[in-house]
């Protein structure tokens, strides 16, 4: 069964997701939250498999809680970002914050049911090619991001890890980059679980952002 706990400061969104939810045989709704503040005290309680999160909210907003959840040592709980593709910065930040994925509030209830169980089964939510992407539309319209400067995260990077998490950055799939490297897919996995321990990343979304912030991928680059 997996747990979840419903983060949206709108009562009637709560209750109407819960509603749909509940109808899952494999998915129970085991708490609700009206703020990030909230669910940083519910998760800690009730420890859920997947968090559907609101971006937008009083006393704290769901990016906000998504860094404080991993840094509370609650990662075990999947974070699924409930937004509106137009908010393309904030998918950007939640990402980078730690989320599994994002989802439209347009969404149906299927669509929403399918998306708890691929992340509370451990998937990101988007194939890396669509996150290279999103990230390459997102970077370009964030002024502040500087994207050229390679800083000291990559000192203790090997040079093959380097080129790893370029070819991570650029969309590409474990067999892919096996391909162009002439390793195995197997090794590729190695090398990218090193990747995460020495930047203290957890999932691939994270990897792609760190491959545009220190400059290993350029905006626009195949």
């Amino acid at each position: 069964m997996i747990k979840v706990l419903i983060v949206d400061d709108q009562p009637l969104l709560r209750s109407a997701l819960a509603s749909i939810l509940d109808l899952e045989p494999d998915i129970q709704v085991i708490g609700q939250a009206e703020s990030g503040a909230k669910a940083l005290e519910v998760a800690e309680r009730i420890r859920p498999d997947v968090i559907l999160m609101d971006i937008r909210m009083p006393n704290g907003d769901g990016i906000w809680a998504t860094e404080q959840l991993a840094q509370k040592s609650l990662g075990e709980s999947k974070v699924l970002i409930l937004t509106t593709f137009e908010e393309d910065e904030y998918i950007f930040k939640s990402l980078k914050a730690g989320a599994s994925g994002f989802l439209s509030k347009a969404s149906d209830g299927k669509e929403i049911a399918d998306a708890i169980r691929k992340v509370a089964a451990g998937d990101n939510l988007l194939s890396p090619g669509s996150i290279r992407r999103l990230i390459s539309m997102v970077v370009s319209n964030i002024p502040n991001l500087d994207s050229s400067a390679v800083g000291d995260r990559l000192d203790d990077l090997t040079q093959r890890e380097v080129e790893i998490l370029r070819l991570v950055g650029l969309g590409r799939s474990n067999d892919e980059i096996a391909q162009a490297l002439f390793i195995s897919p197997h090794t590729v996995k190695t090398h990218i679980s090193n990747l995460m321990i020495k930047l203290d990343i957890h999932d691939r979304y994270q990897l792609v952002i760190e491959a545009y912030e220190t400059g290993v991928v350029r905006v626009g680059e195949n």
